[in-house]
Formats: structure tokens, sequence, C-alpha cells
């Protein structure tokens, strides 16, 4: 294998950049469509809630896995089975016309993970001291692929119906395919192929293999502190669509305007503030600055009363969002091999899905027992908790 260019690389991260755009795009042209297609089958609002669940469970079994794969295989491949299982999942969503059908299209998703799949190669192109920022520039696509997708999906639906987007979706999902065929090398690790040789077989099913990582100096900690402090975020996004109806009273156009908002936000401060961020602090700071945010957040959030002014809060908290899952993530790649990001980036989605899975029940709870402003009430109590802790770590290190 020829060795990779400066430019070689710089080119390879750009078309990466594309790579993510289109597959968030896809993923927010399926929000457009499963949920009118789930009423359409007599969904309820809990059985709704069973096929969310099912998703989370099957992409928190499928991360840890999917990464292990790309440090033995190659993120390309990973990429590729990525892809792949995102079109059997459309094509299975155009010809979902039963409740069963509609749970079996959710099982390609154990496979899709292109957003880690973009993250791994960025990993292990980018240096050290720039990883961050080029982590982050992955949210500036994140933000573009919400407001194309939730725009498409919207359009495609009315006018030409679930069927004909969900295999517009698969279509897209054939480009992507192509894409990382052409544009990705076979391996962006720097390693050989004497390495591949030397794993055994079975090493993407080892679990001993990643739970190794957690071994790691910091790598535990940052993936508790990931876990504890995400989670009153995750209960408050997954809950969120239940406030834009319910609190707010908003109609679905203007809530339409209030997520093309949060993208708008969110490619601001991913493609223009952290960069910058990075440059000057370290990652510790940053982290502990994340965590202190949201903790000023969370008491922001109990005083909202109207979302005017739950428009201002909206800065800091995606400030502090994106900060936090930007800088946990690069922290983690940095303290392990370079032959192993992969795997760790695997369990970094699986943190998430799992997050999402246990959110909706927390969040339905306290919602329904404590009302909105228990949210904010408990993501302050949270993160003040985790930024004590964080400081005094700081400190006690300092000291030794």
């Amino acid at each position: 294998m020829e060795p990779l260019t400066a430019a070689k690389i710089q080119k390879v991260i750009y078309v990466t950049y594309i790579i993510s755009a289109l597959d968030i795009t896809l993923l927010f042209v399926q929000f457009s469509v499963t949920p009118y297609l789930a009423r359409r089958l007599g969904f309820d609002t809990l059985w709704f809630g069973y096929l969310q669940t099912t998703v989370g469970v099957i992409q928190l079994l499928g991360g840890p896995v999917f990464g292990r794969f790309a440090d033995v295989f190659g993120a390309r491949a990973a990429l590729c089975v990525s892809s792949l299982a995102s079109f059997v999942y459309f094509v299975l969503l155009a010809a979902a016309d039963s409740t069963f059908l509609l749970f079996l299209h959710k099982l390609p998703a154990v496979f899709m993970h292109g957003l880690p799949g973009t993250q791994m190669i960025v990993a292990d192109l980018s240096a050290n001291e720039k990883r961050a920022d080029a982590l982050a520039k992955l949210g500036l696509c994140f933000g573009i692929g919400m407001i194309t997708g939730s725009s498409l999906g919207g359009t495609f639906s009315t006018r030409y119906g679930e069927k004909l987007t969900a295999y517009m979706a698969a279509g897209g999902s054939l480009i992507i395919l192509m894409l990382v065929l052409i544009f990705i090398p076979k391996y962006t690790k720097i390693h050989n192929k004497i390495d591949k040789n030397d794993k055994e077989a079975g090493s993407v099913f080892n679990l001993g293999e990643i739970i190794r990582l957690l071994k790691f100096p910091g790598v535990a900690t940052t993936f508790t502190v990931k876990i504890i402090s995400g989670l009153p975020s995750v209960v408050f996004q997954v809950m969120f669509s239940v406030f834009t109806m319910n609190f707010f009273q908003l109609q679905p156009q203007q809530n339409g305007y209030l997520l093309a908002y949060f993208g708008v936000v969110q490619m601001v401060i991913q493609g223009v503030v952290i960069g910058r961020l990075t440059v000057r602090y370290s990652d510790k700071s940053l982290q502990l600055f994340s965590v202190g945010l949201s903790s000023l957040v969370g008491l922001a959030q109990v005083l909202v009363t109207n979302v005017f002014q739950f428009c201002f809060v909206v800065v800091p908290m995606m400030l502090s969002l994106s900060i936090f899952n930007v800088i946990t993530d690069s922290m983690l790649t940095k303290s392990v091999p370079a032959s192993d990001t992969g795997t760790v980036l695997g369990l970094c989605a699986s943190v998430q899905s799992l997050l999402r899975t246990i959110g909706p029940t927390i969040g339905g709870f306290l919602y329904e027992t404590y009302g909105v402003a228990s949210f904010g009430y408990i993501q302050f109590t949270v993160s003040a908790t985790v930024f004590s802790f964080l400081l005094m770590s700081r400190r006690k290190s300092a000291h030794n």
C-alpha cells in the first residue's frame, strides 16, 4: 500500500465529511417516514416507543462489534458494511405493510454505524493536536444533514408517499457505498498486513479485546463521566417533541423552524467555535468547562417559560453538549493505541445507544411525575456533581 501524502489525507478527510453529511441526511429522511408509516399501521405512542427502544438495543449490541471490525479489517470495509445495511434497511422500510415488517426492517440497524465509521477515519488520519477540531467538523456535517434530511424527507413524503421516499433513501445508501469504494483507502491506520495476520480470526467478537481497552489509564473514568453527565441531556432530547407540543404549544411547522435553528447553532459551534477552543485550551480544561456550563444550563431550563427564552438557552446548551461529546471522543481515541481507535469509538456509539434506550423511560417518568422543571434540576445536580469530581481529580493530579 502506497503511503498517504498530506494532500491525499486531506482529500480523504473532505470526502469523509461528504459521506457523513449524506448518511445523516438519510437518517433524517427516515425520521420523516417512520412515524407516519407507524401511525398508518395503527401504532400508538406506546408501541412507537417500543419500536424506538428496539433500535436502541440493536445498535447498543452492534456498536462495539462494528468498531472492532473496523480495527481488524479497516474503516473502509466497516463503512461498506454500514452502507449495505442501510440499503437493506430502507428497502425493508419501503416494503413494510404490517407491524411485523416494520419491526423487522430495524434489524439491519445492528450494522448501521455511519457516524462512528466516519469518526474512525478522521481519528486515524488526523494528528492528536488537531483531532478534536477534525471530529468537531463531523458535527457540522450533522447539522447540514439534519436540515437537508428533514426538508427532503418531508417534501418527498408529502408529494410521493413513504414508499418512494424510502426507495430514494436506499438509492442514497448506494451512492455512499460508491464514494467509500472510490475515495477511501483500504487501510487508514498505520499498521501493516503482518499485524493483521497476527490477530486471531475470532477477534472481532472477542469480548476480552473490547474490555481490555477499559484498563488503559483514564479510559474507564472518561467513559463513566460520558455516561453519567450525558444522561440528562439525552433524556431531554428524547422528550423534546413532547415539550414542544405540550409545554410550548408549537405546531408542526413551528417545530420545524425550531429544529432548523438547532441545526444552524450546532453548525456554527462545531464548524467554527470548537476548533478555535481546542487550539487554545487542553482537552481536560474543555471537558471541565463543558460540564460546568451544562450545570448552569440546567438552572436556566428551570426558569424557561416560553419558546423565545428557550431559544436563548439553546446556545449555551448546544455549546456545552458539542464540546463535551467532541472532547470525550477525542480523549478516548488518544488514550488507547492507534490500532484500537475503532473499537473505542464503537463503544462511544454504544454509550449513546444505551442512553437513548433508557432515556424515554426515565424522561416519561420525570415528565408525568414532576413536570418540565425536573429536567433542569436533574441536569444541574448531575453536572454539578461531575464537575466537582473532575475538579478534585485535576487538583489531585496537580499535587502529585
